[in-house]
């Protein structure tokens, strides 16, 4: 049985009295995040809820002079770790490997917390023991088409969290927005550290499966940074990824009948939507004959009229379909996955 959570009196950057390890350890890997992560260490350190440990994982940036030199005024208050370059699960591993609370919090190095979100994640847990994790929502900022708007809102979560609500989307996890025990983490697995994209998505289904119960919660305690330079922002990266992590899903558990056939269906539309964005990259780049195998897949895969007219005009007027698809690019705005 789950001990309860006593934060009710934590409001200092103190261990309670007594307690020999911090309640929560708060792990932010950073990759080139010189420019931006002292508002992530900020935003944890003017958290009201106090008892927690902060680490840092240096995942083998290339601006570590400079990131070492950001980081110095909060040096004695976190532990800084480094690694060579192995992704951002990988750092978040090592950093709960090292990590001696009993909850897990995770930062991405470009968001940031409101000041209440540690005390209000832990009020929400220590509502229902038997949780093993939370997440809320977040506002969305920098590089997106959402701005102001609130992550729950671009991608919603409804209902019950659970591992087939999870794998449709229809329960959509923010890593940053997260507060998971440590133990139930290392139950599943840790975070698989050969998938560098959707590796998240991967770890909560098997949070999951693994038996952890998880729920959210609608505050906006989040500010969530969107940028064109992240490593998830490669176009069909984290589809791919997600490809991977349901490939390996679906070869490594023990799922009924009826989740293995829900899972076919989400893996044959991924599979589909990561063909669709490679055909279209090709199409622009002038590769035509490349660009039809891909969307040839897509269309096997997920058929729709208007694939259907691309591969028509493909066949008949290839250049004519690039200079279209060119035009077409220049007039949409470019809309990226929050």
């Amino acid at each position: 049985m789950p001990e309860p959570i006593d934060a009710s009196h934590h409001q200092t950057n103190e261990a309670q009295p007594g307690r020999q390890s911090p309640l929560v350890s708060v792990i932010i890997p950073a990759f080139n995040a010189a420019s931006h992560v002292a508002s992530a260490l900020g935003s944890v350190l003017a958290q009201s809820f106090g008892d927690y440990e902060i680490i840092l994982i240096n995942d083998g940036s290339t601006d570590r002079d400079q990131l070492e030199q950001v980081i110095q005024p909060y040096i004695s208050r976190i532990h800084y770790l480094t690694q060579e370059n192995r992704g951002p699960g990988a750092a978040r591993n090592l950093g709960i490997r090292s990590a001696k609370g009993e909850w897990v919090a995770f930062l991405d190095s470009d968001d940031a917390w409101l000041p209440h979100y540690l005390a209000e994640q832990l009020k929400f847990l220590r509502n229902d023991p038997s949780l093993d994790m939370v997440y809320c929502d977040a506002t969305l900022e920098g590089d997106t088409n959402a701005v102001g708007r609130t992550f729950m809102q671009v991608c919603p979560s409804s209902g019950l969290v659970t591992f087939e609500s999870v794998l449709v989307e229809q329960a959509q996890v923010l890593t940053s927005a997260t507060l998971v025990r440590r133990r139930r983490l290392q139950a599943a697995g840790l975070f698989d550290e050969n998938i560098r994209y959707a590796e998240d998505h991967d770890l909560w289904l098997r949070v999951l499966h693994s038996g952890g119960k998880i729920s959210y919660q609608r505050q906006t305690l989040l500010r969530k940074k969107v940028r064109s330079d992240s490593q998830g922002s490669v176009p069909g990266a984290l589809l791919a990824g997600e490809v991977q992590s349901l490939k390996k899903l679906d070869r490594e558990l023990d799922l009924s009948p009826s989740t293995r056939t829900l899972l076919a269906q989400r893996l044959r539309k991924i599979q589909a939507d990561l063909a669709l964005v490679e055909g279209k990259a090709l199409l622009l780049t002038g590769a035509t004959d490349k660009a039809y195998e891909s969307l040839t897949r897509a269309y096997a895969l997920s058929p729709t009229p208007k694939l259907r007219a691309i591969l028509v005009a493909l066949r008949i007027a290839p250049r004519l379909a690039v200079t279209g698809a060119r035009f077409w690019q220049r007039r949409t705005p470019q809309r990226r996955r929050a």
